[in-house]
């Protein structure tokens, strides 16, 4: 009994020595550890901020912190996904493809990245995030050929060039939808890889979510122009007319916008510019001119538009304005029938490309249920005062009357909601104009050329009963009596 005292005893003894050791060596390395590198309390802070803490010092989310990807890092925190991404990793291996920082401070537009960082768009800046980030390990070793599904729930393509004779891609370039892979397994880990690529990575609904964005605050941010008036007789403040509502349509019309030209608009028409520009018109042109040489059979017409006259300007600082515009666009084999001398004379490229332009937006869908409807629809052009007729043809909409006349042949090339572009198959013309009236004569003019009507109608009445007697009389000496009658002497 006594032993077995002795022996528990011994035993309680070794074991209260055994946790003062512990005490001991905990308190020497307690200075160490203070001296900790900035990399070490960058991973310490991300591995607290994530939920759980679960995240290791060798995980491939603590290796975005490396100095290559602190700005992308930078933007995983702002966008809240590290539980997200722990939660990722926990289930899978991961592959990012991952900008460096000079690649974001090159290529990302200031705009942008404000657009990213707004409270309002922490949505569009996760599925920015997200999209960078596969489900699966992807060596650079095994690259494959195909698309992969993204956390945000899009497909990113894979591809690469074979760069050995035996057409292996193992040494090829390598991308990753357009963007190239400068930086192949430059971070590996056990639960995942990352590869530095060359520019950062944009789906296709965040940018449009910012091209709308961009829209509205375009169309919102106009700011008021003009002092305040003073009323003499009472000296107070005039009440301010009704502020004009963004995007709405412009008091005057279109004709007395266009910038003077000779039978296009009247001569005191005020030019374009005076500031109130609600919509970026230059860029709306550009863009349609460019879709139709990307569409393809439209490239004689863009030329003439920017080069051989200067309607995309004009045409720019209408749709600035407010006006909206629809282009009846001629294709090439059209405008390859026109002649040197259409095109020759002083004006007439001009007097072409009004005639083809409507003050009106219309869409293919529009103009076809109008001539359904109407039969026939005159619609005007900014060659004034020509208008242009429609017409519904063979289930289409046939432009113009006779041998000049077009069929909408590209519908909806382009269309914005300001501008309109429908591709027609001949080059329009205006129907003949009639002739001139005669100048206005004067009073013995007028008297003389009276005369002269009545001296002719005269001579051919007597020509006429000269010859009417003639058959009297001799019808009168067949009866024997004409010597009864003294006319027939």
């Amino acid at each position: 009994m006594d032993r077995h005292s002795l022996g528990g005893a011994t035993a309680l003894l070794l074991l209260l020595l055994l946790l003062a050791a512990g005490d001991v060596s905990a308190s020497s390395s307690s200075p160490s550890s203070k001296e900790l590198t900035e990399s070490d309390a960058s991973v310490a802070t991300l591995a607290t901020a994530s939920s759980g803490g679960q995240i290791n010092s060798n995980s491939v989310l603590v290796a975005l912190l490396d100095s290559h990807y602190t700005e992308l890092a930078e933007l995983v925190e702002k966008a809240l996904l590290l539980p997200s991404l722990e939660a990722a990793v926990g289930r899978h291996n991961l592959t990012i493809f991952a900008p460096r920082n000079e690649a974001l401070e090159r290529d990302l537009d200031p705009e942008f990245k404000r657009f990213l960082l707004e409270p309002r768009n922490l949505r569009s800046l996760q599925t920015l995030l997200l999209y960078h980030v596969v489900p699966a390990r992807i060596p650079s070793d095994a690259w494959p050929q195909s698309r992969h599904p993204t956390l945000a729930g899009d497909h990113l393509h894979l591809s690469s060039s074979s760069s050995s004779s035996d057409g292996s891609t193992a040494g090829g370039e390598k991308k990753v939808g357009h963007a190239a892979v400068l930086y192949p397994d430059a971070v590996v880990r056990p639960d995942g890889v990352i590869h530095g690529i060359g520019r950062l990575l944009v789906p296709r609904c965040v940018q449009e979510d910012f091209n709308r964005r961009r829209s509205l605050a375009a169309i919102s941010a106009v700011l008021p122009t003009g002092a305040p008036e003073v009323d003499p007789r009472t000296h107070r403040l005039k009440k301010p007319a009704p502020p004009v509502p963004p995007g709405a349509p412009p008091v005057l019309p279109i004709y007395d916008a266009m910038a003077p030209g000779p039978s296009l608009a009247p001569a005191p028409a005020p030019g374009p510019g005076h500031g109130k520009h609600w919509f970026d018109g230059e860029s709306q042109v550009k863009d349609f001119i460019q879709t139709l040489l990307l569409y393809g059979g439209y490239n004689e017409f863009a030329d003439i538009l920017v080069n051989l006259t200067s309607m995309a300007t004009e045409m720019g600082r209408l749709v600035s304005e407010g006006y909206v515009l629809t282009v009846l666009a001629p294709n090439d084999d059209a405008m390859a029938r026109l002649t040197a001398d259409q095109l020759s004379e002083p004006g007439a490229p001009e007097a072409i490309m009004y005639y083809h332009l409507i003050p009106e937006y219309q869409t293919e869908e529009s103009m076809y249920n109008a001539v359904r409807r109407f039969g026939k629809v005159r619609y005007d052009t900014l060659r004034v005062p020509h208008k242009v007729m429609a017409r519904e043809a063979d289930g289409s909409v046939k432009f113009g009357a006779g041998e000049g006349s077009a069929y909408l042949f590209d519908p909806d090339i382009y269309t914005d909601g300001r501008i309109s572009v429908q591709g027609i198959d001949a080059v329009l013309f205006p129907p003949d104009e009639e002739a001139p009236p005669a100048s206005p004569l004067s009073p013995a003019a007028r008297k003389a050329e009276i005369a002269q009507v009545k001296g002719k109608a005269k001579l051919k009445a007597k020509l006429r009963r000269g010859k009417l007697l003639e058959v009297g009389c001799s019808l009168l000496g067949v009866l024997g009596q004409r010597t009864r009658f003294a006319t027939c002497q």
